[in-house]
């Protein structure tokens, strides 16, 4: 088994199939669509494959270290891009090809008019052993 992170991207501007901003739903399509997510999550915690996940709002910063001294503080969570990280999901499968199979489904969830978002998702595997160096 081995542990990937499903991370979701919304896009804040239209760049693909069905790919209308989520403030251009009705609440009924939003519901919809977390629904669809919790559906999801469900199943895969049925079939031992889920391990966590969760929305986040939009809402956030960056830091960074300011050597001594308050860290400097920068509105956010994006700097020049309409993307933001939605949320994310932990899943624990026998195979990269499960990962890419999981996320390809939760790329379908339901946005505007019902219709699938074809939302692109970002599939990271979890670093099982530190690299190490031969020298």
């Amino acid at each position: 088994m081995a542990k990937y992170l499903l991370l979701k991207h919304y896009r804040g501007a239209p760049r693909g199939v069905n790919d209308v901003p989520m403030d251009q739903w009705t609440q009924g399509e939003i519901d919809d669509h977390i629904a669809y997510m919790q559906r999801f999550a469900d199943r895969l915690e049925a079939s031992g494959e889920f391990v966590d996940g969760q929305a986040l709002a939009p809402e956030g910063m960056w830091v960074q270290y300011g050597g001594e001294g308050k860290a400097p503080v920068t509105d956010g969570p994006f700097a020049e891009t309409k993307d933001l990280i939605a949320g994310w999901m932990i899943i624990d499968v026998d195979s990269q090809d499960r990962a890419v199979e999981l996320a390809g489904e939760l790329s379908a969830a339901p946005g505007k008019n019902g219709e699938p978002i074809h939302e692109w998702l970002e599939v990271r595997p979890f670093l099982a052993h530190p690299p190490t160096v031969e020298g």
